[in-house]
């Protein structure tokens, strides 16, 4: 196991020295965009980069690069920057300065929103994806009906523009992300514990509010492509994200592209089964993971080891609350937590075996307790798993916000940006 970063309470990127935003590794599906989209994809991800380096990564003549660089810089959306070799500054005297292109930021912006049951939490972005500004409001009602819900986000993103002093119109995008079964190419909430209801078309009903296109997506997704776009994931072809929170959930990322399914509705690890007829989860089916590990499981089973009645505003002091039985030595407590851990193992090992990843990135606020990366889980994770004398899955570990969620959220933003403003 290796932590992810020591800067992992600020997510990926965070104070970092590295530069642009995007994956590094295009993928083969990539090359099905245009050459004008690729061009400005590539110079996004590295930061700055020279047009002989362009032509190199993407394998092009030099005589497309610089027509296709004249053409976005013409439309404002590249400009000319002097080059600042990783080396060092250039001597003086040496010539002309070399050039190179970077993203002009400036103009338009895009939103990224984590939601959740007691805070809903907001980025703002430039086109180049720096941070502008950054925004969370606390929620009282966890549960709610989707116009409500629509109403709180629209609050929310006016009052994100108003604090950066941005203009509405200057928005070209928003992402989402929500726990529960979402249909990204739709913007269809299948069902979330955070929505009455059932077949909520979110994404339709927030584009409505704020006039603007608006991308949606599970949050573990846009936990992943934080991941993959600004942090440890950027340089890998395939890694996995399981996050342990209020609820269990997964990103996979497999030829450097986010997997979803066939439907935009795959990877619900919280939601395969362990134990039939088991425990009941918030589903409202039974057996499922994450009625073993996440929140609102172990509160429950906190209640009945602190004798204390549960209450749904208070998951978190009744966890801290067993945590620090279980450190003191209550047998009850600590059973609790390494039954936890005993199920995260076997999840860990059914994503390993079902797709050989070469990493998984456990994140969410539950890894700040020891029992969820301890050693006596990963040993029982490579136990459950047929290895076979092979090299084991490595295992990382980020305790990330909610603004890094949010962060992720804006990588859809983006995406469905860039095929506005440059075309398919």
């Amino acid at each position: 196991m290796y932590d992810a970063g020591s800067d992992a309470g600020k997510g990926p990127a965070s104070g970092s020295a590295v530069t642009g935003c995007g994956p590094l590794m295009p993928s083969q599906a990539d090359r099905g965009n245009s050459l004008r989209q690729q061009v400005f994809v590539h110079v996004r991800a590295m930061g700055q980069v020279s047009r002989a380096d362009i032509a190199r990564g993407l394998g092009i003549s030099a005589g497309s690069v610089t027509a296709i660089t004249a053409d976005l810089i013409q439309a404002g959306v590249l400009l000319e920057i002097a080059d600042q070799p990783r080396e060092g500054p250039r001597e003086a005297g040496r010539g002309r300065p070399p050039v190179a292109l970077a993203v002009a930021p400036q103009g338009r912006i895009v939103v990224g929103i984590k939601v959740a049951d007691t805070r809903h939490s907001a980025v703002l972005a430039d086109f180049a994806g720096n941070i502008l500004s950054d925004l969370t409001l606390p929620v009282r009602q966890p549960r709610k009906p989707a116009a409500a819900l629509v109403t709180e986000l629209g609050v929310l993103v006016d009052r994100l523009l108003a604090q950066a002093g941005r203009d509405r119109g200057d928005l070209i995008g928003v992402g989402l992300g929500i726990s529960g079964i979402v249909e990204h190419e739709t913007g269809l909430v299948a069902w979330s514990p955070l929505i009455a209801g059932r077949d909520v078309a979110l994404g339709q009903l927030l584009a409505a509010r704020l006039d603007v296109a608006v991308q949606i997506d599970n949050d573990a997704n846009v936990l992943t492509l934080a991941e993959l776009w600004f942090g440890a994931g950027r340089d890998r072809t395939d890694f996995a994200v399981v996050t342990v929170e209020h609820g269990v959930g997964m990103g996979l990322v497999l030829d450097n592209r986010l997997f979803r399914g066939s439907r935009g509705m795959g990877m619900e690890l919280g939601h395969t089964k362990v134990a039939l007829d088991g425990a009941l989860c918030r589903c409202g089916q039974r057996g499922c993971l994450e009625a073993y590990l996440a929140d609102y499981a172990l509160a429950r089973e906190a209640a009945t080891a602190l004798d204390r009645v549960p209450a749904a505003s208070d998951h978190d002091t009744m966890i801290e609350a067993l945590y620090a039985e279980a450190r003191a030595g209550n047998a009850a407590a600590a059973t609790i937590f390494r039954r936890a851990g005993r199920y995260l193992a076997l999840g860990l090992a059914n994503v390993v075996q079902l797709f050989d990843p070469a990493l998984i990135i456990l994140a969410g606020e539950r890894m700040r307790y020891d029992y969820l990366y301890s050693d006596a889980m990963l040993r029982e994770m490579q136990a459950l798993t047929l290895s076979e004398g092979r090299t084991t899955c490595a295992v990382a570990t980020q305790v990330w916000g909610d603004l890094v969620w949010a962060r992720g959220a804006t990588a859809l933003a983006l995406t469905c940006a860039t095929q506005a403003v440059l075309g398919p």
